[in-house]
């Protein structure tokens, strides 16, 4: 299965660059309780414990000293580590803080299920059911379920899946 997963994405992977280190567009791992306090309490820290503690290591440490989110292989669990790590209180257990700062979308002209092809691999790691197809094909995401793991991202044999910045 991972090598038909390696075959598709080797068919599309020149079309997607990774983020550049000055995009304004950031997506922050969850449980930040206010996204203007990455930049000025984030670079003070020096131990940069949240991506010390997350079990999925998809937090990185960006050049201005202020953690993203790589989702290209893997996606977050919610485990809480990275709250619990935060030494300096911009990620909290706050009730509201659960869910990344970005909506998730399925672009239609990359998604081969969206061509015929009968392909489930973003709806199976979904963990909160929240990736909707009409039959076998059309996948949607459901804005309302999903709390932007981004499981689906690196599952998808095309890359089909992106996000936009919520905040």
């Amino acid at each position: 299965m991972e090598d038909r997963r390696a075959f598709f994405r080797s068919l599309v992977r020149p079309a997607f660059a990774p983020q550049e280190e000055n995009q304004p567009a950031i997506l922050r791992p969850p449980y930040a309780k206010d996204l203007s306090l990455f930049p000025s309490q984030c670079p003070a820290c020096e131990t940069h414990a949240c991506a010390a503690a997350c079990e999925e290591e998809i937090i990185i440490i960006r050049g201005d000293k202020t953690p993203t989110l790589n989702l290209n292989e893997r996606g977050c669990t919610f485990c809480e580590a990275c709250a619990k790590a935060c030494e300096t209180g911009v990620l909290s257990l706050e009730v509201g803080t659960e869910r990344v700062n970005a909506l998730f979308r399925i672009d239609p002209g990359s998604c081969i299920a969206h061509h015929g092809t009968i392909c489930f691999a973003c709806r199976e790691p979904c963990i909160d059911d929240a990736i909707l197809f009409n039959g076998m094909f059309n996948p949607v995401i459901d804005e309302d379920r999903c709390t932007g793991c981004g499981f689906c991202m690196g599952r998808c044999p095309t890359r089909a899946i992106s996000y936009e910045i919520t905040a």
